[in-house]
């Protein structure tokens, strides 16, 4: 993170050297050194001394009379040399009182050194408030942390911050020196090397602050960023506040890592045991770990399939496992193979808890060996007062807003992807949004999208901005306007993506960028633009490919399991489906898709499916259960019911389902569109919704996008008629969203 920034650590121990000869020579003048002792805290303390920054000394005596006369003939002198001056004189008992209650104070002795005098009184005092600060930790660390988040609250993030606060912004100074406070009470171990390393970068950047304004400031203003990047050997500002930020990110990774150790080691034991949360991965301790015998070298999609178990349950990635997956996945298959792509879809449907998850894949050099192109984006500086992130952090933001709005769209899986890339073009010069849509295809095809999806993800990222900019630019009630949008768009497939991405992407960059207002005009343009796409046709219903209907041909009850593909031929009658899903959840196997037909009296359902975790059942099993429940002699539901009790409730909240009757996409039958978080059973709650409802599956489309299920269900009531009465129609809507809760 440093790259060719010049160092200026040896400067400030020389300042400090010179200093302390500086202040012992006024201690000889002032005392004989007997039962009195001059104690550095603060920068000084800490061998830190930058060119403006204030001294802090405290005179530690054991009850002499004259301290007073002694403490008048330091601290005049310093003050006569226009240094500024924080000082105290006390005993130790008072040091140590004081410091019970001050955590300014606390934190101060806890790093103090000895100057000058008596070195056992100084170290009695340190050891005194040491011995407390420890006996104390419970309470005193959390009083450390709400200081940590108040300071937060008022300075903001360094990293993202056009004008920083260098000491007291999140991941700034202070967070290192209260992670040196947490290590001192034995509860966590000291920031590691490349916390160390960013914070003796911000350090630098503080000295040279210091330098150019000749005062001691923290706030990195922005007419002084050119002129203290030049002090530090860099380029220009632009550079500087890139890798402010990256150390700023480093520093606020390592601070929330030692806070969750603070919480694992003062909550007491964690619950014994692992819990599977997919194939190789495992909870415990609170924590995403690998599974035992699980070898990253030879699962390339591990580390993704790990960070989507950590984002969907919201759990943090254990840091040794961070760790190894680092260091021993190999690369990733070009293109992405299908689970690859669905696990970085899964993790970005997880919204909020996706951001945490991406950090800690990004701060372990993982991205950028996934994703190269994102080398370009990572920690770039966005110098525009309406941006509050970086571009990396800023894509990832929008994404994670994204997910509130799966359900507004056909392709979830293209909005999550779309909402992570849309800025990426911003890593090369020119029209970022040209840019970036030669750069999305590059990155759609490596992550293995078929070409069809490659160009919407294109024309998505090409024209984010069309949307917002017409809304506000253009006069909405000429007809021009809106056919102009509607021929760039296309589709509505597209349509729909891009307004879901203007409120993702306005929304992530801060309010003065989107608001009320705003979501007004492009709401009111996408209604337009939508009416003059309404010609295009409804999607048809699924039908029997030709083997399909040579299977159905046999008439009776067949079942069909070929690794992950399971075909389910019976007499058609209400329930079939959902019965069917209902035996492959209980197996424990995620369906990805679905397609049901029937022709004539007969049915076939084709089940695409994966196992949740470890090997698939044995196929002979489930041929066996899936004939019973055919049957008629198993009772599904209650072994659902049961699986369904010792299950975990969700931690991470996701967008809510949606229902929707689309009129005029069948002659024949209501189509219902089902938009929801994937999980397990979920098929099988919606079909026992329908049978509830007295409905039949006459044909049905499901499909799992990442986290995202997209299902098509093709009704009719006990006549075989579509459902024409709104009464029975609230019904249906009704009790399928029911189930979905």
């Amino acid at each position: 993170m440093r790259g060719e920034a010049r160092s200026y650590a040896a400067a400030r121990k020389e300042r400090t050297a010179d200093t302390d000869r500086w202040l012992k020579d006024l201690f000889r003048t002032a005392s004989d050194g007997d039962h009195v002792s001059l104690v550095a805290v603060g920068s000084l303390g800490r061998g830190e001394l930058a060119p403006g920054s204030d001294l802090d000394l405290v005179l530690l005596h054991n009850g002499r009379p004259d301290v007073a006369r002694i403490a008048d003939r330091i601290w005049y002198p310093v003050w006569d040399s226009a240094v500024n001056l924080d000082h105290s004189v006390r005993t130790v008992e008072e040091a140590v009182s004081v410091a019970r209650q001050d955590l300014k104070a606390v934190l101060g002795l806890i790093q103090a050194r000895h100057v000058a005098g008596d070195a056992e009184l100084t170290r009695k005092a340190r050891e005194a408030v040491l011995a407390e600060w420890r006996a104390d930790s419970r309470r005193r660390l959390g009083e450390l942390r709400d200081a940590a988040d108040k300071r937060a609250q008022v300075s903001g993030e360094l990293a993202f911050l056009l004008e920083p606060d260098l000491k007291d912004g999140r991941g700034g100074l202070r967070d290192v020196q209260a992670m040196q406070a947490v290590a001192a009470a034995w509860v966590a171990s000291a920031p590691g090397p490349r916390a160390r390393e960013a914070y003796e970068f911000i350090l630098d950047v503080r000295h040279a602050l210091h330098v150019v304004t000749a005062r001691g400031t923290d706030r990195l203003v922005l007419q002084e960023q050119d002129a203290v990047a030049g002090v530090l050997g860099l380029l220009d500002a632009e550079a500087l506040m890139r890798r402010l930020a990256e150390a700023g990110r480093t520093i606020s990774h390592a601070f929330d890592g030692t806070w969750r150790t603070v919480d694992r080691l003062l909550s007491g034991p964690a619950p014994r045991g692992r819990r599977p949360l997919a194939d190789g991965v495992v909870e415990h301790a609170g924590e995403v770990v690998l599974a035992r015998g699980v070898d990253p070298r030879k699962d390339p999609v591990l580390v993704l399939r790990a960070a989507a178990a950590a984002a969907d349950s919201g759990l943090p990635l254990a840091p040794a496992t961070v760790s190894v997956l680092a260091a021993q996945s190999p690369p990733m298959p070009v293109p992405w193979p299908e689970e690859a792509r669905d696990s970085l879809v899964s993790i970005l449907g997880a919204g909020r808890a996706a951001v945490p998850v991406w950090e800690e894949l990004d701060q372990a050099g993982i991205l950028v060996k996934l994703l190269p192109d994102w080398e370009r984006v990572r920690h770039r500086p966005q110098r525009n007062p309406i941006h509050r992130f970086t571009v990396d952090r800023h894509l990832i933001e929008a994404a994670a807003n994204a997910a509130s709005h799966t359900r507004e769209v056909s392709r979830p899986d293209l909005l999550l992807i779309g909402a992570l890339l849309h800025d990426v073009g911003k890593g090369w010069p020119g029209d970022h949004s040209a840019t970036g849509e030669v750069v999305v295809r590059d990155i759609a095809t490596r992550i293995g999208l078929p070409a069809q999806d490659v160009d919407t993800l294109a024309t998505v990222v090409r024209h984010h901005l069309l949307l917002p900019e017409t809304a506000t630019r253009r006069d909405l009630d000429d007809p021009v306007t809106i056919e102009k949008v509607a021929a760039t768009v296309g589709t509505r497939e597209v349509l729909d993506l891009l307004a879901a991405l203007a409120v993702a992407d306005g929304n992530a960059t801060g309010p003065a960028a989107w608001n009320s207002w705003k979501a007004g005009l492009v709401a009111d343009l996408v209604r337009r633009v939508r009416s003059v796409l309404a010609g295009s046709p409804p999607p048809k219903p699924p039908t029997l490919s030709a083997d399909q209907t040579a299977l159905a041909r046999h008439g009776g009850g067949a079942v069909r399991v070929n690794g992950g593909a399971v075909t389910v031929v019976a007499p058609d009658r209400v329930g079939l489906l959902w019965s069917a899903a209902g035996v492959l959840s209980a197996h424990r196997l995620i369906v990805r898709s679905a397609s049901s037909a029937s022709a004539g009296s007969t049915a076939v359902i084709e089940f695409s499916v994966i196992p949740e975790y470890g090997s698939p059942p044995d196929p002979a099993t489930l041929e066996s259960d899936l004939r019973l429940v055919l049957a008629g002699r198993l009772d599904i539901e209650q072994r659902l019911a049961r699986r369904a009790r010792a299950m975990r409730p969700p931690r991470v909240p996701v967008a809510p389902p949606r229902v929707t009757l689309v009129d005029d996409a069948s002659a024949t039958a209501t189509v219902v569109e089902v938009r929801a978080h994937d999980r397990p059973g979920l098929l099988w709650r919606i079909g026992r919704a329908f049978g509830e409802c007295g409905l039949d599956v006459r044909a049905a489309r499901v499909e799992t996008l990442g986290a995202e299920a997209v299902d098509v269900f093709y009704v009719v009531d006990r006549a075989g008629r579509p459902l024409s009465d709104a009464v029975q129609r609230a019904q249906v809507r009704d009790q399928v969203l029911a189930a979905l809760r």
